[in-house]
């Protein structure tokens, strides 16, 4: 049956009723809100899938610069790190490791580019501080070498802190003996040691550095640091006699170089500087525990040695044959000449004060003819190495 007109204007009336879209309103919008949640999820999802594959790609690369940089493989490893970076532009360590393959290369510059740009992000990360310290090195720069490397040593560091410092100190300490910088090398080397773990090699290693600072005294105590584990250490021994013997301690110096000699008889300086030391011994007059006719010979013997030189110094010959010319007062050759006719054996059993006489004669010599002439060698050496004891004296 047909609607009648009032039933059809009655359906269109309640379609058009505001009522009928209000129900309506809260759902669609539910809708479209749940479509919009759908569809930012979905660009999430696929921005992250999107940043994991390009971080996935950067470490590939980034594994392979490190197997290539670790075999010194330099123009490869900048090639990968370089490659990894365009993946991660900003990734802090990527860069950091391309700064070590450029500085492989000897491409300091871009190198220095690279690290002066993390320094300013982390001004305390000690690896990026130990390489502008050596790029400062290389260039000369002694001291930003030398600011780089302090924070270096102070900085902080991802793991083993303490080893990483230690090394930091040590490099600078090589640094600084390469400049002759002995002094400054010395502070840092007994900074160093106040901090040594109980390890032999590490005190034998501070020794061996504080012996070529020349602070014979502290690589003295610890190479006797390092033989409290092995006492038979052929280098500790030796390092520790050419210490002692630096310091004029030459019946101590002759104790330590014997071991070291015995045990490793290849160690042409242990052995070179053990010879030395049983010369001094032997030319000292002053002794304890020697009789009065061992102390006459020795003195003969070291008045003859000391005439030689004195005649094999050309130097000092034509200096005293300018002296003979305008005398004054007697000259060297004079004095061992006039002297000559009482040193004997015999003629100091005679007169036994002409023994300090003739010694201070005979160092006089062995001093002037070293400033003048040649280096010193065998007997000349050893009374020479008294001569200075007795002014030290």
């Amino acid at each position: 049956m047909e609607a009648s007109h009032e039933d059809r204007i009655g359906g269109i009336g309640a379609r058009t009723d505001p009522g009928f879209y209000l129900t309506r309103e809260p759902a669609t919008l539910a809708m479209l809100l749940l479509l919009a949640v759908v569809s930012f999820l979905a660009v999430v999802g696929l921005s992250r899938i999107y940043h994991g594959q390009q971080q996935a790609l950067g470490d590939r690369w980034f594994r392979r610069g490190l197997a290539d940089l670790q075999g010194h493989q330099w123009e490869r490893a900048t090639s990968e790190f370089r490659t990894a970076l365009l993946y991660s532009r900003d990734n802090y360590t990527y860069q950091l490791n391309l700064a070590g393959a450029l500085l492989g290369l000897k491409r300091s510059n871009e190198a220095y580019a690279y690290l002066i740009n993390l320094w300013e992000r982390e001004p305390e990360n000690g690896l990026v501080n130990l390489e502008l310290a050596r790029i400062a090195a290389q260039k000369g720069e002694t001291e930003q070498a030398l600011r780089y490397y302090h924070n270096a040593i102070y900085a902080i560091w991802p793991s083993n802190q303490e080893i990483a410092r230690r090394d930091a100190r040590l490099e600078l300490v090589e640094f600084l003996l390469g400049i002759r910088a002995n002094t400054q090398a010395q502070s840092e080397l007994i900074a160093l040691a106040a901090n040594l773990p109980d390890d032999p090699s590490q005190h034998q290693r501070a020794g061996d550095l504080f012996l070529r600072a020349q602070d014979y005294e502290h690589a003295l105590v610890e190479y006797r640091l390092s033989l409290r584990a092995d006492r038979h250490n052929p280098s500790a021994n030796a390092g520790a006699g050419v210490a002692a013997f630096e310091l004029g301690r030459y019946p101590l110096a002759q104790r330590y170089l014997q071991v070291a000699v015995s045990a490793n008889p290849s160690d042409a300086q242990a052995a070179e500087v053990l010879k030395t030391t049983e010369l001094v011994l032997e030319m000292d007059p002053s002794r304890r525990q020697i009789s009065s006719e061992q102390r006459n010979r020795i003195v003969t013997e070291a008045f003859v040695v000391a005439g030689q030189r004195l005649k094999s110094c050309v130097a000092v010959g034509a200096s005293t044959a300018a002296a003979a010319r305008e005398p004054t007062q007697p000259t060297l050759t004079q004095r061992w000449a006039t002297l000559q006719r009482q040193i004997s054996e015999r003629g100091l059993r005679r007169n036994p004060d002409l023994v300090e006489e003739a010694m201070d004669l005979v160092f006089e010599i062995e001093r002037q003819t070293n400033s003048a002439c040649a280096s010193p060698t065998g007997k000349d050496l050893a009374l020479l190495l008294l001569a200075k004891e007795h002014e030290g004296n």
